[in-house]
């Protein structure tokens, strides 16, 4: 990955940053305002974290991106497969209802230029999408609930249908989160993945001196996107593990779920 700011607070991928029509980042823990588990740079509201905090957060985070931003949208996640394009009717709905609608939703679609959408993650894995002919982007959440129910392959087909999007078009980006090593799971999540049908002897790991099933989420989404026909040359993956490296990226496992969150953007520039 690249630095996109100098202390490091906000990284980005190679891929994306050789499109000048578009912005994104990826945060990490540094230089935030937040204290205990939520300490650095936390910009997720659906957090205990002090409101005052998050505000500041992405305030520092909108300084960072050299772009204007009309709107920074952050869907509350559920861990499923639902995708929200955000057009005109969006825009249109009252503030309440924008709450409403973007609760229940882990990935966001949009070709509105100046619209930054974000996923907020902390060991699952945020996955960034660029239709580079139609000029679309998306943000996805894909823990292991969304990735075991194919959740990048949907989004992809709700690209289709609505944009005319096309997997050959694709520049795909999957960020910091748990690795293989450190993704330790009871049967019931190695069944489940066996159950959809996943090729286990590409994404599972038997180790003995633990005696526990590791899942590669990021090979399972990676998988996903060359069987949607995206090239492969046209896929970065970050490489990063949260859990390793607790210091640098929130990480649930270690930290516990009432800690903060990494936030993966994309935007059109406008």
């Amino acid at each position: 990955m690249i630095s996109i700011t100098k202390d490091k607070r906000m990284l980005g991928y190679e891929l994306l940053d050789s499109y000048p029509n578009i912005s994104h980042f990826v945060t990490t823990r540094q230089k935030g305002c937040s204290k205990g588990s939520y300490e650095g740079f936390n910009c997720s509201p659906y957090t205990a974290d002090e409101s005052k905090n998050v505000r500041l957060n992405q305030l520092l985070l909108l300084q960072n991106i050299k772009h204007p931003v009309k709107d920074l949208i952050i869907p509350q996640q559920v861990h499923d497969t639902a995708s929200l394009v955000i057009d005109d009717y969006y825009f249109n709905l009252p503030l309440e209802m924008k709450w409403r609608v973007l609760n229940g939703i882990d990935a966001l679609i949009t070709a509105k230029p100046g619209c930054c959408i974000c996923v907020s993650t902390a060991d699952c894995v945020p996955v960034l999408l660029y239709d580079k002919r139609l000029r679309v982007v998306a943000a996805v959440h894909a823990g292991w609930k969304g990735t075991v129910k194919h959740i990048v392959q949907d989004v992809l087909s709700h690209m289709n249908e609505k944009f005319g999007t096309k997997g050959e078009d694709m520049i795909a980006c999957i960020g910091p989160s748990i690795s293989l090593e450190s993704f330790e799971v009871g049967e019931d999540v190695y069944d489940a993945f066996c159950t959809e049908g996943f090729d286990m002897s590409r994404i599972s790991l038997w180790k003995e001196e633990t005696g526990k099933h590791h899942i590669d989420l990021w090979e399972a989404n990676r998988i996903q996107l060359l069987d949607s026909g995206v090239p492969a040359t046209q896929i970065e993956v970050a490489g990063i593990c949260t859990y390793k490296n607790p210091e640098e990226f929130f990480s649930a496992r270690r930290l516990g779920i009432d800690s903060g969150r990494m936030l993966s953007g994309i935007m059109i520039n406008d």
